[in-house]
This record gives C-alpha cells, sequence and structure tokens, in this order.
C-alpha cells in the first residue's frame, strides 16, 4: 500500500462520515419538530381539557409521544456528536498525511526536561515537532507515555516488543477512531498527574470501628424513619428519643471530622472529572484479544480495572453529589459524606499500587497506537533491524520524517567500522542541518520502536543518541551558549566512557571559539568519542575541521552537500556527496537579503 492509497482511504471514510452525520443531522431535527408538535399539542389540548371540551385522557395522549421522540433527539444529538468527532479525527490525519500538520496538535514540551540530550535539538517536542506528528492520544497520560517512549532509552527486549505491538495495531483503524470518541466531550481529559497527587497524598485515617458503627447507626436511622412515615405518629413517642440519638452521635461523629472530609473532597475533585474518560479506555483495553506478547501482557495488567474503576466513580458522584441542595440535608442526617470517604479511602488502600499499573499499562497502549497510526500512514517507512555486534548506524535512502513526503530528499548513511564519523561541509542552506536531524530523529524513531523513514536502516541495539544543535545560553544558571555545547559533550564522552554504543550529532562543534582552538579542541572530542566505540555526524563551515577526517587512526570520511550542478550557489539539490565542499554562498545570501555586500 502507498501514501496515496492510504489518503484515499482516509477521504473515503471522511466522506461517509459527513454523509452519516448529515443523516443524523436530518434525524434529529425531525425528531425536534415532532417533539415540539407533541408539546405544542400536549398545551392546547390540556387547556381543552381544563375548559372541559374534551376529556383527560385524550389531552394527554400525546405524552408519550413526546417523551419518545426527546428520547429520539437525545439519541441523534450524542450520534452526530460522535460521529463529528471521528470527522475530526480523519480530517488530522489527512492533514498529517498532506504535510499541513504542524502547529495543529499537542507540541508534548510539558514532558521534557530542560537539560535533554536531544529533545529539542532533534525537534522532537515543540512546535512542528515529531511529538506533535505522532502524537493522538486521548488522554495526558497517553501523552505522556508517548513523550516517554521518544525520550527516554528502553532496553533491546523491550524496543522489539514494541515493534511487534506496532506492526499489530497498524491496521486497525478502528480501534484508534474508539479511543479518539472516549469521553462524552472532546474536552474530556485524564492526566497522569491528577492521579499521582492524588495516590501520593497523605492518607485520611478514620477511627478503625467507625465504618461498621457507622454503617449500623445510618441503616437504623433509615428503618427509624421509614417506619414513622409508614405507621404514622402512634409509632413516634417511641422511636423519637432514639432518632434524637442517632441524630446527635451523627452530627458529632460530622463535626469531629468535617474539616478532613473537606479537604479531602476538594482533592477529590479533580479526580472525579478525569476518571470517566480512563475507565472506559481501560474497559475498551479489557475487551481486545491481542497476539503480541506486549499487547497480551498489557491486557492481562489491567484485567478487571474497569470494574474496579466504577465503583471507584461510583463513589465519587456519591460524594460530589452530597452538594447538592436536595440531598445535602439528608447526607448530614446520614452521615453520607464520612461514609462516602472512608469507602473511597479503603478503595485506595485496596487499588492504590493496581491504579499506578493501570495508568501506566494505558499510557503504554496509547503510545503504541500512536506510533501504529504513523506506521499505518506512512507505508513507505520500514521497521529497521538491530545488531548487537558492532556500534553502527547504516541507512539506505534515509529522509527526514517531518517533511512531506513528495518534498523530501533521501540520502545514504554509512557510520560503522570503517567509517566511524561523518565530518559534513557545506555552504549555508544546503542541508546539512535536516541531514544532522534525519539520522538523530530516525534513531529516536527506531528506538521507541516505530518505523522510520528509509528504505532500510540497520542500526545497534540499545544505542544512545546525543545531539548537540540547538544549544543555547541561560542566564538563569548562568551558563553560555560555548559553556552549554562543551556540557552536551561532556554527557556524550561520559556515556561513551560507560562502553554503550553512542551516536553523537553536533553542528558547528565548538562554534564560539577562534579557529586554531576549535580545530583542536575538535579533535580531541572525536577522538575520545571513537576510541570508546562511538558513531556521529559533526557538521562545519569551518573548512579546517574537515581535516580531523583525514587524521590517521579516527577513521572519518568527509562529505558534502551544496549546489545541483557547482554553478548557481543557491540551487541546492539536498544530497549527499563525498569530498569537502568547494563552495560558498554567504555573499549571494546577504545580497538577497539586501546588505550592500
Amino acid at each position: 500500500m502507498t501514501v496515496i492509497e492510504v489518503l484515499v482511504r482516509y477521504e473515503a471514510r471522511l466522506k461517509e462520515l459527513e454523509q452519516d452525520l448529515g443523516r443524523a443531522q436530518l434525524r434529529q431535527r425531525l425528531a425536534a419538530t415532532v417533539s415540539a408538535i407533541a408539546f405544542g399539542l400536549i398545551v392546547i389540548l390540556g387547556l381543552c381539557a381544563i375548559n372541559q371540551q374534551m376529556p383527560w385522557p385524550w389531552a394527554l395522549a400525546p405524552i408519550p409521544v413526546s417523551v419518545a421522540s426527546a428520547g429520539l433527539y437525545r439519541k441523534y444529538c450524542d450520534a452526530r456528536y460522535r460521529l463529528w468527532r471521528l470527522t475530526c479525527f480523519c480530517e488530522r490525519a489527512v492533514r498529517r498525511i498532506q504535510g499541513k500538520w504542524a502547529c495543529s496538535g499537542i507540541s508534548g514540551e510539558e514532558f521534557v526536561r530542560t537539560d535533554h540530550v536531544y529533545a529539542r535539538d532533534l525537534n522532537v517536542v515543540g512546535e512542528g515537532s515529531l511529538f506533535e506528528l505522532l502524537c493522538i492520544a486521548k488522554t495526558s497520560i497517553g501523552q505522556q507515555g508517548l513523550a516517554n517512549f521518544l525520550l527516554n532509552a528502553s532496553s533491546p527486549e523491550e524496543t522489539l516488543l514494541r515493534q511487534e505491538a506496532v506492526r499489530e495495531l497498524k491496521d486497525r483503524v478502528d480501534l484508534r477512531e474508539k479511543v479518539a470518541t472516549l469521553g462524552e466531550l472532546e474536552s474530556d481529559e485524564s492526566r497522569w498527574s491528577t492521579f499521582e497527587d492524588w495516590l501520593n497524598s497523605r492518607s485520611f485515617h478514620f477511627a478503625r470501628p467507625l465504618p461498621v458503627v457507622a454503617g449500623i447507626t445510618t441503616s437504623a436511622l433509615m428503618v427509624a424513619v421509614i417506619l414513622v412515615i409508614g405507621m404514622g405518629s402512634s409509632l413516634w413517642g417511641r422511636i423519637e428519643p432514639w432518632l434524637i440519638l442517632l441524630v446527635v452521635f451523627h452530627s458529632v461523629i460530622g463535626l469531629v471530622y468535617r474539616e478532613k472530609v473537606n479537604r479531602m473532597q476538594a482533592l477529590l475533585c479533580p479526580v472525579a472529572v478525569e476518571t470517566p474518560v480512563v475507565r472506559e479506555g481501560l474497559r475498551m483495553l479489557e475487551e481486545q484479544d491481542f497476539q503480541s506478547v506486549k499487547l497480551r501482557h498489557l491486557v492481562a495488567q489491567v484485567r478487571q480495572a474497569s470494574k474496579s474503576f466504577r465503583e471507584l466513580e461510583r463513589l465519587l458522584f456519591a460524594l460530589n453529589e452530597r452538594q447538592n441542595p436536595f440531598f445535602y440535608a439528608p447526607s448530614l442526617l446520614l452521615l453520607a459524606g464520612t461514609q462516602l470517604c472512608m469507602a473511597i479511602q479503603k478503595w485506595r488502600n485496596r487499588h492504590g499500587e493496581s491504579l499506578r499499573i493501570w495508568l501506566h499499562a494505558w499510557a503504554e497502549f496509547e503510545a503504541l497506537n500512536a506510533l501504529a497510526a504513523y506506521a499505518y500512514e506512512n507505508p513507505e517507512n520500514t521497521f529497521p533491524e538491530f545488531s548487537n555486534e558492532h556500534v553502527c548506524f547504516e541507512a539506505r535512502g534515509l529522509g527526514h520524517p517531518l517533511l512531506p513526503h513528495d518534498g523530501c530528499v533521501r540520502n545514504d548513511v554509512d557510520l560503522n567500522q570503517a567509517f566511524r564519523f561523518y565530518v559534513l561541509s557545506g555552504s549555508n542552506m544546503s542541508g546539512k542541518s535536516t541531514l544532522l536531524r534525519a539520522v538523530g530523529l530516525n534513531a529516536v524513531l527506531a528506538l521507541a520502536g516505530a518505523p522510520v523513514r528509509a528504505r532500510a536502516l540497520r542500526l545497534s541495539s540499545g544505542l544512545s543518541v546525543f545531539a548537540s544543535l540547538a544549544t543555547v545560553d541561560s542566564l538563569l544558571n548562568g551558563k553560555s551558549k560555548f559553556q552549554a555545547e562543551v556540557d552536551r559533550l561532556r554527557q556524550t564522552i561520559e556515556a561513551a566512557l560507560a562502553a554503550q554504543p553512542v551516536l553523537f550529532i553536533v553542528d558547528e562543534i565548538f562554534s564560539g571559539t577562534n579557529s586554531r582552538d576549535r580545530r583542536v579542541a575538535a579533535e580531541a572530542v572525536v577522538r575520545t568519542l571513537v576510541g570508546r566505540g562511538a558513531i556521529g555526524v559533526l557538521s562545519t563551515h569551518d573548512l579546517a575541521l574537515t581535516e580531523i577526517a583525514c587524521t590517521d587512526g579516527l577513521r572519518g570520511v568527509n562529505v558534502h552537500m551544496g549546489s545541483r550542478d557547482g554553478i548557481d550557489p543557491m540551487e541546492f539539490d539536498y544530497c549527499l556527496k563525498p569530498g569537502v565542499t568547494q563552495e560558498s554562498n554567504a555573499l549571494a545570501i546577504a545580497r538577497m537579503s539586501g546588505v550592500p555586500v
């Protein structure tokens, strides 16, 4: 299947949804019209019955029609809203394939720390980033799961398990549509921090016998009230002292635990709002029958989770409803708030650790679902192979995954035992930084378990990626741009010293110092990294640095990018070529910008 065929499928599905949406809208209007007519008849016939112009049974006849049509209106309204959400889901998918997705999704900035070794350098997060392209997660829990896949290293075994899961989920568009329509509203959310804050909060302790005693006294009070209502005042004299005693007991207990109940309710309010979406998602996950090891493990982890979540959801709903004016007084008499808080605390004690496992499982599923959508929408991408022998990154037809399909120039890259590093030279705007990010982003995708934009890619298992392309100064930390770059290189060297396979990607190494010091320092860094088995790419405008590739024992190679024919310095082909560049276009760019040079 090709990208065009996937686009045609989405557009056909979009047309089908638009037709269904039109029918649902028509039925909704019809039900509203019937309901309005029935209500009008009820009013007219009711007036006639009041004036004794017809019997009351005739006047009440339209009521069933009004009720039924109102129910149908609600049903069609829900169906219409669900179809609208699915239409939006397909429209976003079409924009992704057409390359019009940037700055319209979730950036993922909140999930990365400031000192991450490649997140911002490679555009993994931020506007127009890899995270934004991939993220179709319904919940913030799933978004955090996807960020974890892209930003944190996993074991080689875990990567292969993810690959298998993504392959299985790839064609499950129906499942992705179900995830997209979880919750009653598009804005319904479930955040990891909401549940984590509750689970990490201090436990609220209640007297051990209180739940049993409160249950008995509440039951006794309810029975007494029912007897008085049923048997009248004849029983009041005998029950009155007990009723007063029970009410006083509940009042005292309520006052003793009032502050604790209020604090607990304030803490649980966001949990109550965000529970339904994740509960629906876990129930959907429980019902799946997968074949891959990873997905079967996730299903096993959430077995019976939705049932327990439903219990929590009911308790939280009841706790919030006690604030309703109709129920507030009875809830005080029956000690409802205290009893519900005790029940919720008991639920947390019993299921707290399981809840963390359920949330982690849902986060991983949404992350895998997002990678599967990317695999489906990019059928020409391939799943990489992993090597346990030597450190390597060998790609055929490697392209930048954030570029549109028709505008992506592909190159071959060979970093292995024979060629440990590239020194990439070239004129301005020739595509050097794009190639560096293409290498880094495809490595991130591969290690996350996703397919990569390449005809073929073979890389080392457990490869660690380090990039220095967008280091900036920090006034807050008192750190210059040069110091920030040095710190990143230090982190890269430390990782290589730990005997783990390292891929380093550096743009304009040590650009903040003079040419002589730059040449010496750059060679020292490269020699250390290569000596520890690392591979990587350096880009530079300083042709003195190209001599590093020719240094004995380093096994480097000079490559460059430039103009298409070597004549027009501004006509680029973005292809990787052997050797050192012989071109310069700085003056041409200055003239284009209106600078008199």
